[in-house]
């Protein structure tokens, strides 16, 4: 069962709902603990067993330029790990071609700007893949 839980900051406690099962309200110090309380609420509620209720988190935090800017740094930090990865594939890649065309693993790790500890891991690496 996929349920969403709508919670709104009230004082210290978030106030917690989810639409898709009647009566189901609850509250909670930490936004973390939400997902647990929800499942084991919808358990007694319905016939669905709490491993099987599937909880996506909805906060309303009243300010929708927080939201904005926190959805915004989301896609940015997705966008920085898909380039890290890719970086991170490239640099293997070269290592390999470096060290095939003769060069020493202290030659390749000056070019690339890596210790030579590194180099020489990535180089194993590619050894056994």
């Amino acid at each position: 069962m996929k349920v969403t839980a709508h919670a709104v900051r009230s004082g210290e406690w978030w106030s917690v709902d989810v639409p898709e099962v009647e009566g189901l309200f609850a509250q909670v110090k930490r936004l973390d603990q939400i997902p647990s309380r929800v499942a084991d609420a919808a358990e007694r509620l319905t016939d669905v067993a709490a491993e099987q209720v599937e909880v996506t988190l909805d906060y309303d935090l009243g300010d929708p330029d927080v939201v904005r800017a926190i959805t915004e740094a989301k896609q940015r930090s997705a966008q920085a790990q898909r380039a890290v990865e890719a970086a991170s594939r490239l640099t293997r890649s070269l290592v390999h071609d470096l060290r095939k065309r003769g060069l020493s693993v202290r030659d390749v790790a000056t070019i690339l700007e890596l210790s030579h500890q590194r180099v020489a891991q990535l180089d194993k690496d590619n050894a056994t893949t």
